[in-house]
């Protein structure tokens, strides 16, 4: 027997969706519906067995492990007691076998097909995220073709019967096994399962029924959205096929950081630096927020890493813009590398002025505290 990796064409070390990928290519390759060369059908099923048994991490151990002496019987034929095994292989590229599971995936694909669904990345800035805004992006999606309306055929003309299924949009195949024969039913190759083909094809849509256009689109972003917010649009993925519903547009959001603000939740965190001199006496200053510059107190006696708050300033709260967090700000106390003459002289006055007259009278504002603390 030949080795199953190199039937499947793959290395030893593939993992489950390499070794889906090659048998889908090799199974379209050499199907004997599609392959009318001599040993196309041999290989077919011996490529069928190969993705059976690597398909499955449990045999594909054993297979490693014994080879095919692992796998249980002298013959190395699959076990076909209800053809589950071979049924997984065909429902995986021909989506479809036998009885009710192929009827019903007949019927989906020669029915009206619903479009799929598209997803855009947007990147917004972060005042944006915050209040919300209007935004017009432009899209490729897939539209119903105005020329044939859909049908993919020319004016005046329209679909035709499949030569190859009939007109029933599945093939079917009798093979013999060891343990009897069994019929394969596949989705037709020539129509894709519809049952008909397009004998004269629309000029405009090349016989889709549906052409790739890049739309305007204005979508709305409401207030307090963040990273990772997806916003829904209906209708407005790719056009369905024969007359089906298109499907939605998901736009993903991806907020930009701010030079100065770092948002947490419904609150945003912001630092600011005041001089010692400020720190001792108090001050208001002005702040960067959301909503603009916004007066913030610096109360007497702030001591460093304090945190103040300025509420109401934060991001308004996803479907209630009412409701919003607050602004938190770190104070930093900036202190003095180099001291002038005077600064200096004054200082060491206050220090002994406080000295002698000891800690219980340091709540006292003395001619000197004034002189020194008295412009900010």
């Amino acid at each position: 027997m030949a080795d199953y990796y190199d039937l499947l064409e793959v290395s030893r070390d593939a993992d489950s969706d390499t070794l889906k990928r090659a048998y889908r290519r090799l199974a379209r390759q050499f199907h004997p519906d599609i392959n009318k060369d001599p040993g196309a059908e041999e290989r077919f099923k011996e490529i069928g067995r190969a993705y059976e048994v690597l398909g499955d991490p449990q045999t594909r151990a054993r297979y490693d492990q014994f080879g095919e002496a692992g796998l249980g019987g002298a013959s190395g034929m699959p076990d076909m007691g209800d053809m589950g095994g071979f049924a997984d292989l065909f429902e995986t590229f021909f989506s479809g076998f036998g009885g009710a599971t192929a009827s019903s995936g007949r019927s989906q694909r020669r029915g009206p097909q619903q479009g799929d669904d598209l997803r855009y990345d947007l990147t917004i800035e972060f005042n944006q995220a915050v209040f919300g805004e209007e935004r017009e992006i432009k899209i490729p999606h897939l539209e119903t073709c105005g020329n044939c309306r859909g049908t993919g055929a020319k004016t005046g003309s329209g679909p035709a019967a499949c030569n190859t299924c009939g007109g029933a949009g599945q093939v079917r195949r009798a093979t013999r096994t060891p343990f009897g024969s069994f019929t394969q039913v596949a989705e037709c190759p020539n129509c894709g399962g519809t049952g008909q083909v397009i004998a004269d094809p629309c000029g405009s849509c090349g016989g889709q029924g549906v052409k790739q256009v890049r739309k305007k689109l204005r979508i709305n972003i409401p207030a307090g959205v963040d990273t990772g917010t997806r916003l829904r649009v209906s209708g407005e993925g790719n056009a369905g096929l024969r007359g089906g519903p298109s499907g939605d547009l998901y736009v993903f959001l991806k907020v930009k950081n701010h030079p100065r603000l770092r948002r947490e939740g419904l609150n945003i965190f912001s630092e600011v630096t005041v001089s010692y001199l400020q720190s001792i006496l108090g001050d208001i200053i002005e702040v960067d927020t959301v909503d603009g510059p916004e007066k913030l107190e610096i109360p007497m006696g702030t001591q460093p890493n304090a945190l103040l708050t300025l509420e109401n300033k934060g991001i308004p709260k996803l479907g209630n813009p009412v409701a919003r967090g607050n602004q938190c700000i770190t104070v930093n106390v900036s202190l003095p590398k180099r001291l002038s003459t005077e600064e200096r002289t004054l200082l060491e006055e206050l220090a002994r002025h406080y000295s002698a007259r000891g800690p219980q009278h340091h709540h006292h504002k003395s001619g000197l505290f004034s002189q020194l603390f008295g412009q900010k």
